[in-house]
């Protein structure tokens, strides 16, 4: 049976600042915690260990007023990152599936991992569950960002550890976990963009309740990704048919594209792409397509003829400026 891993971490940063910020890695991991549930969200062990710091060795203000440990601390007891990140993998185990209130945890530890050479040790695509969307799916609007020690309080779960350690977190997670009603929110689970397809055997298609999720490959522009076929086409999510586009793909903000299409058996869809850059600087899309009603297909229509007049007044701005 599959296991769920909650992951948490803590993290440093520099203390002086952007300035002393090491390139491609602005967070080092002070500490990996976790929790091993099975599949009734049953506790089956626990993980914790503290990390030596070798990048940023004092630790910033901030951290300092919210973590239980200490640099002397760290320097005694921690382990080396790749031991400990190699004792955390064993433990792991081989079938399991990360859980993580929010998505940075996820992005800083493959940082980590690149920074001390560590090749992909994680699967790839990496599927995980945000237990932090998922709690908004359930309680909220699906878009609030609420903290882990509100949603503790809220659901009234008994507070019998402190906050803001990595084990901790993890712990009160998976207490999260447990009081959700999981049939409902198990099929939205969320896909890693740190290390995004390399080609198009990579390329990823999820289909959710409701919408259709694709992933390109990388591009080496946003206008070479925008003019490729398969992110620009609109499918059908019910019926995998071609669509026809009744308004094409228009600008509606600064990464942000919309179109909308017609299937002759399902009616009106949604497309919404996002432009989005991975770590090496080239540019990938997370394409979405939703069906909706002649209501949401207004608004977008009133998108479109925003963007046109924002369009004219830019170019008779330039224009004027040339004369």
């Amino acid at each position: 049976m599959k296991t769920f891993i909650i992951l948490d971490l803590e993290w440093n940063q520099s203390p002086s600042g952007k300035e002393g910020t090491v390139e491609h890695l602005p967070f080092e991991i002070i500490e990996i915690g976790a929790v091993k549930l099975d599949g009734n969200f049953r506790m089956m062990s626990e993980f914790r260990r503290l990390v030596r710091p070798i990048i940023y060795t004092e630790l910033h203000y901030k951290i300092l007023e919210v973590v239980h440990t200490d640099m002397e601390e760290l320097q005694e007891r921690g382990s080396y990152f790749p031991d400990a990140f190699e004792d955390f993998r064993e433990w792991c185990g081989d079938d399991f599936v990360f859980c993580i209130w929010g998505s940075m945890d996820l992005t800083e530890l493959q940082r980590n991992l690149a920074y001390f050479h560590m090749g992909d040790p994680l699967p790839k695509p990496l599927l995980y569950y945000d237990i932090q969307k998922l709690y908004s799916l359930l309680y909220k609007d699906g878009k609030e960002k609420v903290s882990l020690d509100t949603a503790v309080q809220e659901l009234g779960i008994t507070q019998d550890r402190p906050f803001h350690q990595a084990m901790d977190d993890a712990y009160y997670t998976g207490r999260v976990m447990g009081r959700m009603d999981w049939k409902k929110v198990e099929p939205f689970i969320s896909v890693d963009y740190y290390r995004p397809p390399k080609n198009r055997e990579e390329e990823i298609t999820l289909k959710f309740p409701g919408y259709t999720k694709f992933v390109s490959k990388a591009f080496d522009t946003k206008e070479e990704a925008l003019v490729d076929k398969k992110v620009s086409d609109m499918i059908c999510g019910q019926c995998r048919r071609m669509l026809h586009k009744k308004i094409r793909w228009f600008q509606a903000g600064q990464k942000i594209y919309l179109c909308l299409a017609v299937c002759p058996e399902h009616g009106l869809v949604k497309g919404k792409i996002r432009i989005k850059k991975a770590e090496d600087g080239s540019t990938f899309i997370v394409k979405t397509m939703k069906p909706i009603n002649e209501e949401q297909a207004e608004e977008i229509i009133a998108k479109r003829e925003e963007s046109r007049k924002k369009r004219q007044k830019r170019n008779l701005t330039k224009k004027n400026a040339g004369t």
